[in-house]
């Protein structure tokens, strides 16, 4: 008797024993859950977020099989993250597992895509369990609010477009020569070489430039003696050279009363000129030739070296040397081009009578949109085969917001020639897209653009990469550069860009605002805030919505602005 009642209640206890080290799950308390960051933020078009979960000790059921999944809910819906499964000691499957005895930490990272909505939402934690395959109900549980939208206020839409340069030079420099070549070791002038064509066409030239209202001439005489003889010996032949042959161009110029200053000099030897030539000539072991330049300066050992070379030597006797016992005459012309009122005018009455780089040229001149895309324009029907019009004119629809134009204007661009100015901008237009990988290729294979850091610091902004942005945005004073600025947390440099942006706008404003909040500054904070919705109302609804501002959301000041 005593056996039967025994057995029963060694089963009831052994249930007991059971249930108490595998019962079922209870709700996982917030305690042990914590969001990073909090609040969430927007990174590179994306809200990142990582969470710690903590198993407690004697939580998960042995035969437990628990799915997590971050959910980010808002007004108009919800957004599901990368769900996370685990498993208990006793479930037969490839999940994490989590000791019953001692429980454990795990972590999650989920990335949604931003929306302006997430600024007002609630993240939380929803729960999939089953204990063998019987579905157990667990409670979502809130882990964070909102998310920090302060990097979506970057706008490739007000980046600096790049512009095709134009080459325009008021004053073109250019030099003209003509050689008297002498006979070695000789000082005399031939008649031979004075009646030279290039002596006659070199005097004309030089006569025509003196007497043009628009350019300036001055003349230059460079004499000058082979590199062979002695150092003595060809500096005083060079110098009777030059001697000479200043005598002669003094009375030629005299004679077509021609006034301009003659500059006069002469080179005992010619090494220059004698690498120069053997440089492009043909001759046999001239790399040779060439090597012994480099390694000797000494001008006497030069010349001994160079002789020993018997396999080049004559030739160099007969083909180089000749041409460096010379007397070198050089116009140095200056040609005025037109006056910036010239230009001006003429780009306003008359385009025709300008060549591209001073049609190009005249549209800096002014600071007004509408003339410069007046004469863009008119640099297209004259110059169409110029990409540089095409993507200028494509600047001012960039600018004036007309996306859809100017990409259109730059595509033609880069149809007459693929240039990196139209690429860059055809990549800011990419951004305004939210197109990144576009923008990527676009924008990184684009070179020599003065505005490429700044479009470049544009897409570093767009790809979260806001130490980069600074970086390439450099000394740049836009409302993108201190956006990156207070993306790295330098309030004071973030200060500085915003007061000195050239046309502020509301963003501008709402900006100055954002570093005031993060700085306490509440004055500023309101006074800002007013100004930017005095240029823009649709902001007031923003920055009640901003976590930015959510310190001061009792404030009456901020809730009489942001109501």
């Amino acid at each position: 008797m005593r056996k039967k009642t025994f057995l029963p209640f060694l089963a009831m206890a052994a249930i007991l024993a059971l249930a108490s080290c595998s019962g079922k799950l209870k709700p996982l308390s917030d305690q042990y859950i914590k969001a990073d960051p909090q609040p969430l933020e927007a990174v590179g078009g994306q809200v990142p977020v990582t969470i710690s979960v903590t198993y407690p000790a004697k939580w998960f059921n042995k035969n437990a099989v628990v799915t997590i999944t971050p959910v980010l809910r808002y007004a108009s819906g919800e957004t599901w993250g990368t769900a996370y499964t685990y498993q208990g000691e006793k479930v037969k499957a490839n999940n994490q597992s989590i000791p019953y005895s001692s429980g454990g930490n795990v972590t999650l990272k989920s990335t949604f895509k931003y929306k302006p909505e997430m600024k007002k939402s609630e993240l939380y934690l929803t729960f999939d369990a089953k204990i063998k395959n019987k579905a157990v109900k667990l409670p979502d549980i809130k882990i964070a609010d909102g998310v920090i939208a302060t990097s979506a206020l970057a706008d490739a839409g007000t980046a600096t477009p790049a512009i095709g340069p134009d080459k325009f030079q008021r004053i073109i420099k250019e030099a003209y020569d003509a050689n008297i070549l002498f006979l070695i070791q000789q000082a005399e002038l031939r008649s031979k070489e004075l009646n030279k064509g290039e002596i006659k066409d070199w005097q004309d030239l030089v006569e025509n430039a003196y007497e043009a209202p628009n350019q300036n001439v001055a003349v230059e005489i460079s004499a000058y003696a082979s590199p062979d003889g002695g150092v003595k010996l060809n500096d005083a032949l060079a110098g009777k050279r030059e001697a000479n042959t200043s005598k002669y161009l003094a009375k030629e110029l005299k004679k077509r009363k021609i006034d301009v200053p003659v500059d006069a000099h002469y080179t005992a030897q010619d090494w220059e000129g004698f690498q120069e030539l053997v440089s492009k000539s043909n001759l046999q072991d001239k790399d040779l030739v060439l090597r012994v330049l480099s390694m000797y300066k000494d001008p006497e050992e030069r010349e001994r070296e160079i002789k020993n070379i018997s396999s080049v030597f004559k030739a160099l006797a007969d083909e180089i040397l000749p041409q460096l016992r010379r007397s070198r005459l050089i116009a140095n012309i200056e040609i005025i081009g037109k006056s910036d009122e010239e230009i001006s005018n003429l780009a306003q009455n008359n385009a025709g009578a300008l060549n591209i780089e001073e049609l190009l040229y005249a549209a800096t001149l002014t600071k007004n949109a509408t003339d410069k895309e007046s004469i863009y324009s008119k640099a297209t029907q004259q110059f169409p085969n110029d990409y540089r019009t095409w993507n200028n004119l494509g600047t001012r629809r960039f600018a004036s917001g007309d996306l859809a134009k100017a990409e259109e204007l730059f595509s033609k661009a880069n149809g007459v020639k693929n240039n990196s100015e139209s690429n860059v901008n055809l990549g800011l237009i990419a951004l305004t897209k939210g197109d990144i990988a576009k923008a990527q290729q676009l924008i990184g294979g684009a070179s020599n653009v003065p505005e490429l850091g700044e479009a470049l610091g544009v897409l570093y902004l767009e790809q979260g990469e806001y130490a980069k942005a600074v970086s390439s945005f450099g000394a740049t004073k836009s409302n993108n550069a201190a956006l990156a600025q207070i993306l790295t947390k330098d309030y004071s440099k973030a200060s500085q860009t915003l007061n000195a942006v050239a046309a502020p706008d509301a963003i501008t404003d709402y900006l100055k605002a954002v570093v005031a909040a993060r700085t306490n500054d509440t004055s500023s904070v309101i006074s800002n805030l007013k100004a930017a919705i005095a240029k823009k109302p649709a902001l007031a609804k923003e920055a009640g919505l901003d976590l930015e501002f959510a310190k001061y959301a009792a404030d009456s000041a901020f809730t009489s602005l942001v109501r």
